[in-house]
């Protein structure tokens, strides 16, 4: 079955360019779509023009909701409908991420070969191949294959079928931003394993299109003030 792939996009055009190219390379058939979450004009203009260079269909989210991005409880609630539609599994890719030609086909492969699997995630590293935000506690003595009882981020993660029918994304909070963390837990709840591929890399530019997000490194105080007082970054 062809897996449906998705890609939310705010901004950032220089590396979603990088990510709409890598896809379109993927030497397994998918279909794609890339959701627009309120994008400055020059992004969302390249993203309309592109479309079938890049083989994907755009979706604007300013078409369906008038709430400000991020907007992902819709984009996952969109994308499952669609999965369902087509008795498929789901795969997720940020804008700041690059896959390789065999990253779907791997990752569909361990799935399929892993009956009970919920979630399977390719793990990132940056430029040079190290091994980055947000998978830093994996070692280097850590397995090829990990199952894993940790969160999985949705950087590039596999929502398999049977999970998306067992769990409704219409039930996720919507008071917060991130469901990642709430969807690995709902799937071990459900009896499902999740599996993190560490011999299966994809680079990660971190927070690329939310930049704000990186002084949760260079200042924290002011990072924690956004997040707790102007509710940003909920998770």
């Amino acid at each position: 079955m062809t897996p449906i792939v998705i890609t939310p996009v705010k901004n950032s055009l220089d590396t979603v360019k990088r990510t709409l190219e890598a896809i379109s390379g993927s030497d397994m058939q998918v279909d794609y779509f890339v959701f627009n979450d309120f994008s400055d004009a020059q992004t969302e203009e390249y993203l309309q023009k592109h479309q079938q260079q890049w083989g994907y269909t755009l979706i604007n989210l300013e078409d369906h909701v008038n709430t400000p991005s991020p907007n992902y409880r819709t984009v996952l609630i969109m994308a499952q409908q669609m999965a369902q539609d087509r008795q498929t599994d789901l795969i997720i890719v940020e804008s700041d991420v690059i896959v390789e030609r065999d990253t779907f086909s791997q990752m569909v492969k361990h799935h399929q070969s892993h009956l009970n699997s919920g979630m399977v995630a390719a793990i990132t590293v940056d430029e040079v191949g190290d091994i980055n935000f947000p998978y830093n506690h994996i070692g280097q003595r850590d397995p090829g294959v990990i199952k894993t009882n940790r969160s999985l981020s949705f950087c590039c993660t596999l929502l398999g079928h049977k999970l998306l029918k067992a769990f409704d994304f219409n039930e996720l909070r919507e008071d917060k931003d991130w469901y990642d963390v709430h969807i690995s837990k709902k799937s071990r709840s459900l009896g499902f394993e999740n599996y993190l591929l560490k011999q299966l890399p994809v680079r990660h530019l971190p927070h690329s299109s939310r930049p704000w997000k990186m002084e949760k490194y260079s200042n924290p105080l002011k990072y924690y003030f956004k997040k707790f007082f102007l509710k940003r970054d909920r998770i």
